[in-house]
């Protein structure tokens, strides 16, 4: 199953804007989440055409898993 972190910000044009980092560790806390978000912010890490990000929005880890169909005639 693979996993990704998702954390949302609001830039200064009031664009959403996304950072999604693959495979966070499995005891990270809303602490380190929240801290980082904060230093993105403060640090004017990432911009873009809207702007620097100025607002958290959300954090979430999405956990994802394949699951393959059997088919005839499929190559192998």
């Amino acid at each position: 199953m693979a996993k990704t972190l998702y954390m949302r910000f609001r830039d200064a044009g009031g664009s959403l804007k996304t950072i999604s980092l693959r495979d966070p560790k499995d005891d990270l806390t809303d602490a380190e989440v929240d801290a980082f978000m904060d230093t993105v912010i403060a640090e004017n890490i990432f911009t873009g055409t809207g702007g620097d990000l100025t607002t958290k929005v959300d954090a979430y880890v999405r956990d994802t898993a394949d699951n393959y169909f059997t088919l005839t005639g499929a190559e192998e």
